[in-house]
């Protein structure tokens, strides 16, 4: 069994310097690392070698898998040195050669070749592909190297105190060091982000494969598309939504663009709706081109006689936001059966009309018929009726 002596000498071989050096200096000290294990005697910390389950709920497969266990408890090391100096530390899964090597953390969760290997006390992350978050330290007292997820070969490579990031794809926030609650989805997204490990390269959202791929020390930039702000490097606050918009445009800050024309691969959007617009009138005059606002539908688009000189009409604005009422799925299927009651009660009130006017018909035929009946039987009376005689008064 390993003296804490000795795994204080066997961690001192990479650990520290890694919290303090960039990430490709950490790489040079992964070889390092794996050295001192190699070197290192070849008694265990727990008997029999690894090779099941031992006492505090820990589980070892593979050599120096948990080696130097001292004190934890609910630990899984799968491969070679995985959770190898799992001094104090506890929750800790790993799966792969190297995986947690260095881990004092608790609750991490390593899968793939060397992830997390230089990871101290930092905790509550997850790191899943070869090299995965491998400089990953920590500081205990700031919760720095805390609560990050990597997904990915090589994604979060050079993560050393950020907190709070999620990278999924390929070498997604690569070189961050320090910066903290970034989010990367797809290959290479957000690459570059807190190179220079400032810090200041926070809260940035980028979604798709080399989005914001440029982005150095900016921060509160959402890119949404391949390749979308690949320009953006100090910038911050820009949004930009659509493959590729902003691949022209400079370093910028506060800058919106939607399936931009003029700086994307041309695809750009033919018509435009945006919720929530009012009280925004555009100029008119020179270069600027005004775009008209249908009050009614929020949609924007381009008429071609506005920006001509003298004939420009007034830029419609509103004084306030006029909500409209759009029916929900309930309120419609209400509205779709008393519409579907008022049918059927209109229907049936045209069937009743109908048979109601054949009865006047019948009737109005009965009345006639009478009618010509009582003019024939005036007619025979008048002939059979005598003639009337004078009486002589003598």
């Amino acid at each position: 069994m390993y003296s804490l002596n000795q795994v204080n000498k066997l961690v001192s071989c990479g650990r520290d310097p890694a919290r303090s050096l960039p990430f490709w200096r950490g790489f040079l000290l992964i070889p390092l690392i794996l050295v001192c294990f190699a070197l290192a005697p070849q008694s265990q910390a727990v008997s029999p070698p690894p090779d099941g389950g031992y006492p505090g709920l820990n589980t070892a497969e593979g050599d120096l898998a948990l080696a130097a266990l001292f004190g934890g408890f609910g630990n899984t090391g799968l491969g070679w040195a995985s959770n190898f100096a799992a001094v104090g530390a506890s929750f800790n899964t790993g799966a792969g050669a190297g995986t947690l090597a260095l881990n004092s953390g608790d609750a991490n969760t390593a899968v793939g070749a060397a992830a997390l290997i230089l990871n101290g006390v930092g905790g509550q992350n997850v790191a899943v592909g070869a090299g995965a978050m491998v400089n990953n330290g920590g500081d205990a007292t700031t919760f720095d190297g805390f609560y990050n997820n990597a997904v990915g070969a090589f994604s979060l490579n050079g993560n050393v105190s950020g907190f709070s990031n999620n990278a999924v794809g390929n070498s997604a926030l690569f070189f961050n060091i320090n910066g903290a609650q970034n989010t990367a989805i797809g290959d290479l997204a957000l690459d570059s982000n807190d190179a220079d490990g400032a810090g200041t390269a926070n809260n940035n959202v980028a979604v798709g494969a080399s989005s914001l791929t440029g982005n150095f020390s900016g921060s509160e930039n959402t890119a949404v598309g391949t390749g979308a702000g690949p320009n953006v490097v100090t910038g911050f606050n820009n949004t930009y939504v659509g493959d590729f918009v902003g691949t022209d445009a400079s370093d910028e800050d506060s800058t919106i663009r939607i399936g931009d024309l003029s700086n994307g691969n041309g695809a750009g959007s033919l018509a435009c709706f945006i919720g929530g617009i009012f009280n925004n009138p555009q100029p008119v005059g020179g270069n600027v081109v005004a775009v008209t606002l249908n009050l009614d539908t929020d949609q924007l688009g381009f008429d071609g006689t506005m920006g001509r000189a003298g004939n420009a009409p007034a830029v419609p604005h509103r004084n306030a936001p006029q909500p409209r009422l759009r029916p929900q799925p309930h309120h419609q299927a209400m509205v779709n059966d008393k519409v579907g009651k008022l049918e059927a009660t209109v229907a049936q009130q045209q069937v009743t009309v109908a048979e109601q006017q054949k009865q006047i018909d019948a009737l109005t035929t009965q009345l006639k018929e009478q009618a010509a009946q009582i003019q024939k039987v005036s007619a025979q009376l008048e002939i059979i009726r005598p003639t009337p005689r004078v009486v002589e008064n003598r």
